[in-house]
């Protein structure tokens, strides 16, 4: 199975993120790094740096994962925004890299419209132009599949295999997979033959082997509406067999899979996350 975990709030400091994890029985945990809803937010401290790591040694969770911030836009046409974005990134692959944090999601961009193959394009650039900048950091980018809402890029497969090809650092890329986006985008998973069929898809495209996350999301919208509204798991049009053969998919084992469904109080997570567990080993949900 997975590793089964949730995105958890750094409220109050980034070391708090682990304890909260352990709250609700995570073995994996998202975070953002910063107030992702400023250009500039405050840094964590080096002794919050220092505590959060020693409490991903002795709290629950098994790893953590970073989420880029959504001002961010990597494939912006406006040259202002776009180098303000691409100095966000970096900040954050700092943080990161300071944390100990193998991966940074981040929604690919928009192409505010542009046009998708010059948005793909500067996307790749914007990738190569913060290696480049980073030559020692060992985190991995992983490219979050979108709904396609607005001019968001990435709801097709084909955008993520291009991004990766236009890359002069292709090894350094990898993607993570959100339920509720390929979904809305049009990919039908609410069965195993529907599983199936997209991954053979996706491995044709991109390759499996790309894929180091799951975003685990049910959704408030119907099949190819490409309208990004997660749900709680079990609630929204998706089904229990789309989570039922994640949870089982033995390739899958070890990648973590994170909940990012409304909940009121982050404790919630904790009866979403018994209830993903509860599949595991079990008969395909009726």
């Amino acid at each position: 199975m997975g590793i089964l975990g949730a995105h958890v709030s750094i409220a109050g400091g980034i070391q708090k993120a682990p304890g909260r994890g352990t709250e609700i029985n995570a073995a994996a945990i998202q975070v953002f790094t910063a107030n992702q809803n400023q250009w500039f937010p405050r840094q964590p401290s080096v002794s919050e740096i220092s505590e959060f790591k020693s409490n991903m040694v002795k709290e629950r969770p098994e790893i953590c994962v970073s989420h880029d911030s959504y001002l961010v836009n990597l494939g912006s046409p406006d040259e202002k925004k776009l180098n303000r974005s691409r100095q966000a990134f970096l900040a954050e692959i700092d943080r990161c890299e300071a944390c100990e944090i193998p991966y940074l999601i981040f929604h690919p961009g928009a192409h505010l419209g542009e046009g998708e193959t010059a948005c793909l394009r500067l996307i790749a650039e914007s990738i190569d132009f913060c290696l480049h900048r980073r030559p020692e950091s060992r985190v991995v980018f992983l490219l979050e599949t979108t709904a396609g809402q607005g001019t968001n890029v990435g709801y097709k497969f084909e955008h993520l295999a291009e991004i990766i090809e236009y890359s002069g650092q292709p090894d350094r890329l990898g993607v993570c997979i959100d339920t509720q986006h390929i979904f809305a985008a049009g990919y039908d998973v609410r069965t195993k033959t529907g599983w199936e069929d997209t991954l053979d898809r996706f491995d044709n495209i991109v390759g499996l082997e790309r894929i180091k996350t799951f975003h685990l999301n049910d959704s408030k919208k119907e099949l190819g509406t490409r309208v990004d509204r997660h749900e709680n798991i079990g609630k929204g049009h998706l089904t229990l067999e789309t989570f039922w053969y994640l949870v089982n998919e033995k390739r899958f084992d070890n990648i973590p899979m994170i909940l990012e469904t409304p909940v009121k109080q982050e404790y919630g997570y904790a009866e979403e996350l018994a209830l993903l567990r509860s599949l595991i080993g079990s008969k395909t949900p009726e």
